[in-house]
């Protein structure tokens, strides 16, 4: 179980990184400090959007359950 565990952390963490790379900057932040805040803005969000959003809580759901599962797991064994 360990094992299993410890895989879907890594999996899971690589693939938040790349999500989040994914996502377009919507303010301020490093991102325009770095010349990003001059890109002009759509009004609303598209659809692809809204599923990378999606997929992206989904995957933080199972990457925050899977170090409760860890933890658990060093605490009563």
């Amino acid at each position: 179980m360990r094992m299993f565990l410890d895989i879907l952390l890594v999996i899971t963490s690589v693939l938040l990184v790349l999500l989040v790379l994914l996502h377009r900057a919507k303010g301020g932040g490093l991102s325009s400090l770095f010349g990003g805040g001059v890109q002009s803005s759509l009004s609303g969000s598209t659809v692809v959007e809204k599923n990378l959003d999606r997929i992206t809580i989904f995957l933080g759901l199972i990457w925050l359950i899977s170090i409760l599962g860890i933890g658990l797991e060093i605490k009563f064994s």
